[in-house]
């Protein structure tokens, strides 16, 4: 299977070959987006992971970014910073647009060891990784393009309607600004419990 080649990581301009006029969207953690109209969609990613989507007789495409494989917040069963449920409504959004989800191609991206904490937190990039490989192997959907785990953090721009990524690594920087980004985030999912009706925060 062939990795995208990562474009330069120096100056935050586009590349040269996106359209100027393209209609650009960033998806944060737990967000998710499927459109039949042109698009670009932007996101950056640490241990997170990024699913693009694409239906290439449409020319139409979705991404996602979720942060576990699996979990759930109270009073909020379909969070999607869980991979399950992202993948599974980005999947289920497309179809609603008219997308055939047998003719679904992937490209993945993301699962980079950027936190600096304890491994036991430290597992969730293989653990994103493994699940991202495992769901669409099962979903019978084809990575036709992947790059993931490594050090750096990245930055992906997927256009929906051609399935074109442009991928760079992020430097020294940015990779600090989204570990520490990630940190707060994870930490403050595994601190979410329920006791009856009183949340602790």
């Amino acid at each position: 299977m062939k990795s995208i080649q990562p474009r330069s990581a120096t100056g935050t301009r586009l590349p040269a070959s996106i359209d100027a006029d393209l209609t650009r969207m960033t998806i944060h953690i737990g967000g998710l987006h499927a459109s039949r109209q042109p698009l670009l969609l932007d996101t950056v990613l640490g241990s997170c992971i990024a699913a693009c989507l694409y239906d290439p007789v449409l020319g139409m495409g979705g991404m996602n970014h979720f942060m576990l494989p699996e979990g759930s917040d109270p009073g909020d069963p379909t969070s999607t910073r869980y991979g399950v449920n992202a993948m599974e409504l980005l999947i289920s959004d497309l179809m609603k647009l008219g997308a055939d989800r047998r003719r679904f191609q992937a490209k993945v991206f993301g699962g980079g060891h950027v936190l600096n904490i304890r491994e036991s937190l430290d597992g969730v990039p293989q653990r994103n990784i493994d699940f991202v490989r495992r769901f669409l192997e099962t979903e019978q959907i084809p990575i036709v393009r992947e790059d993931l785990g490594g050090y750096q953090p990245r930055r992906v721009l997927f256009q929906t309607h051609t399935g074109k990524v442009f991928l760079k690594y992020l430097g020294k920087t940015e990779a600090e600004r989204t570990a520490e980004e990630e940190v707060v985030y994870l930490i403050s999912l595994k601190k979410q419990k329920t006791d009856g009706d009183v949340t602790l925060f």
